[in-house]
């Protein structure tokens, strides 16, 4: 493959150095002419500023620590009682190692120790709780599956640290199932991902992504980075959020119940490539290769060999396009698997399950 992808979290070097070369002046140095004061700037209330200026106090920074080691990432207020939503790899460090997620809020906001209400390391998603909070600013959840390819968007975020930081740009495509590196290694998928070319970095992630009316469309999660690249790098225009219809729904059901669930299938699958079926005389799909007894799969009577090529309306042209389909769905959905066996395509209806573990 010509990219990797990584997930962003970085701790806030940077800002020190930033710092100390702005004000770096030393006591002999002559003062400043004073200058006049500057006139108001006038915004547009349509404006990339406007819409910053009515979201920004509801994007907070997170700051991780884990034994010696420590990071920062970006999050979004959801509920006036402190209830924050973010992606599941900046705060695991400390949940695994019994660290500390601190929260600040607002510029100069004293940080907040933060309680990890629940996360799910499948949709790398978490939400946090600010003990005792009232009254925060809220941003509105906008609605994912309005977008188009070509629609502006703006992220907000810390990235290395740097607090509050904006980019602009547009949706660049929609439904993008890009592979990251998953939570105690292997890899993961992230769902019906949102094509970005905004500049996010290590420490956007968990942060929103805008429409162009404010409301929170995404939350940034990935970049991708250049071939040969080591370790974290910064934005080459290809960045990955995590849809809000999807992100706000397990959101909402860690809220409730301090975890999340999900659909499966029941199967273990692999890529069928155009060229592999052009090879084989069958078609391009996900082939199954193993399958649960006792699993959704087997009891709506698919069987090893079976290439999936849809479920209800979405193609399935991989294993991630599979896994896709499948989460998108809710425990106890009915959906229309479309297969080819021996030589024909044909239909049958599968109850999702939840995936156990």
């Amino acid at each position: 493959m010509a990219t990797a992808l990584i997930a962003g979290l970085c701790g806030g070097v940077i800002g020190g150095w930033v710092t100390s070369l702005l004000s770096d002046r030393s006591a002999g140095d002559p003062a400043p002419t004073a200058l006049a004061a500057p006139a108001p700037t006038v915004v547009d209330p349509g404006s990339v500023a406007s819409v910053v200026a009515r979201v920004l106090p509801s994007v907070v920074t997170i700051d991780v620590t884990a034994g010696t080691q420590g990071g920062n990432g970006s999050g979004v207020i959801i509920r006036a009682d402190g209830y924050v939503l973010t992606n599941n790899h900046v705060i695991a460090p400390a949940a695994n190692a019994a660290g500390q997620v601190m929260v600040t809020t607002t510029a100069g906001a004293e940080p907040i120790l933060a309680e990890i209400v629940g996360r799910d390391p499948r949709s790398d998603l978490a939400v946090l709780r600010l003990p005792g909070a009232s009254g925060l600013p809220v941003a509105t959840l906008g609605r994912s599956g309005s977008l188009v390819a070509g629609a502006p968007v703006i992220a907000i975020g810390a990235p290395f640290g740097l607090a509050g930081t904006v980019t602009t740009g547009i949706v660049s495509a929609l439904d993008r199932n890009p592979t990251v590196p998953a939570e105690g290694g292997g890899a993961s998928v992230i769902i019906g991902a949102i094509q970005i070319d905004a500049a996010i970095n290590p420490g956007n992630s968990g942060g929103p992504l805008l429409d162009a009316k404010g409301q929170v469309v995404g939350l940034n999660t990935a970049i991708a980075t250049a071939p040969g690249a080591a370790g974290q790098s910064g934005s080459v225009g290809v960045g990955f959020a995590i849809p809000i219809d999807y992100a706000s729904s397990v959101a909402d059901e860690i809220i409730r119940t301090g975890r999340a669930t999900h659909p499966y299938l029941g199967v273990s699958a692999a890529t069928v490539t155009a060229a592999e079926a052009r090879a084989r005389g069958t078609v391009p799909g996900a082939i199954i290769r193993d399958i649960e007894p006792t699993g959704p799969a087997s009891s709506a009577g698919l069987i090893p060999g079976d290439i999936i090529l849809r479920v209800d309306d979405r193609t399935v042209t991989s294993t991630n396009d599979l896994n896709a389909a499948t989460r998108l769905h809710r425990i106890g959905d009915t959906v229309t698997v479309t297969f080819w066996r021996n030589g024909a395509q044909t239909t049958t209806r599968v109850v999702l399950q939840e995936q156990p573990g």
